[in-house]
């Protein structure tokens, strides 16, 4: 079903949600909301997504997890894949981990299990985004091309610094990455100054609770909405309140379409079904 805003229906799709199998599911759900000292609204279940998702009209959503140790890469992938298959409406990104040793055969893997990009948290995973020891991952997704979605900003370490990731794409240009929470959670005036151009998608999940309607304007029209798109950062929001927040912003219906399907549908090669 698609949602409907002073008389007007949007498609919608969610470009951040995370997903966690059930048998860990409370765990790390609970611990996201400790690092972040936050209430946590849902447990991450890929069915709690689903049921949440289709009661606030949502038709897509791109999910993912985060690897904090290298082993777990090849178990978490399959979560993603598995579930994705079992909920066609799930877009799924791979986990990965600076430890991984063998790039090609790792993004081979990613390919034949049919995920459509990478989700990395530098901030997890503690590596600066533009160590020169990821550059050969960076290039790879390049030439394959495959996005990137990196979890951006924390004023409290330096790990996801968004002249970090301006760093990187100064080296690897042609790389497609989503920078996630309007370019740098906490830092979103700094994401402003250094993020732009090329290759560069962001979305508006955890950003819009925090930002006045002005800012948060600011910040999109400094991206363009053709290179935004929402976002929940399931399960730490509920989908309601974000969708409210976002029509607060009072943009113009052709942005409010841009930004809740249309970017997420041209950067992914989906067809965006009429509304109604």
């Amino acid at each position: 079903m698609p949602v409907t805003h002073n008389g007007v229906c949007y498609r919608l799709a969610d470009a951040h949600a995370h997903i966690y199998p059930e048998k860990i599911a409370e765990k790390a759900t609970a611990s996201v909301g400790g690092f972040y000292g936050l209430h946590m609204e849902y447990v991450g279940l890929p069915s709690v997504l689903a049921e949440r998702g289709r009661a606030a009209g949502i038709d897509r959503f791109l999910v993912c997890s985060v690897a904090t140790k290298v082993e777990q890469v090849p178990s978490i992938n399959r979560f993603i894949s598995e579930t994705c298959a079992q909920y066609p409406q799930f877009l799924g990104l791979a986990a990965w981990h600076q430890e991984v040793e063998d790039v090609p055969a790792g993004l081979d893997s990613i390919q034949k299990l049919g995920l459509r990009g990478i989700k990395l948290h530098p901030d997890f995973q503690e590596f600066h985004i533009d160590d020169p020891a990821m550059l050969p991952l960076y290039r790879g997704v390049a030439e394959r091309g495959l996005p990137i979605l990196f979890h951006m900003g924390d004023s409290r370490t330096d790990f996801s610094a968004p002249i970090r990731l301006a760093r990187v794409l100064d080296k690897v240009p042609e790389l497609t990455c989503i920078a996630a929470h309007l370019g740098g959670y906490t830092q979103w005036k700094a994401a402003r100054e250094c993020l732009k151009g090329g290759r560069v998608y962001t979305d508006c999940s955890s950003s819009l609770s925090f930002l006045t309607p002005e800012e948060a304007r600011e910040s999109i029209a400094h991206f363009g909405p053709e290179r935004v798109m929402f976002g929940t950062d399931f399960p730490m929001w509920p989908v309601e309140e974000e969708l409210a927040r976002f029509f607060a912003l009072g943009l113009s219906r052709e942005e409010n379409a841009q930004i809740l399907c249309g970017t997420f549908a041209a950067l992914f090669g989906l067809e965006e079904p009429p509304c109604g």
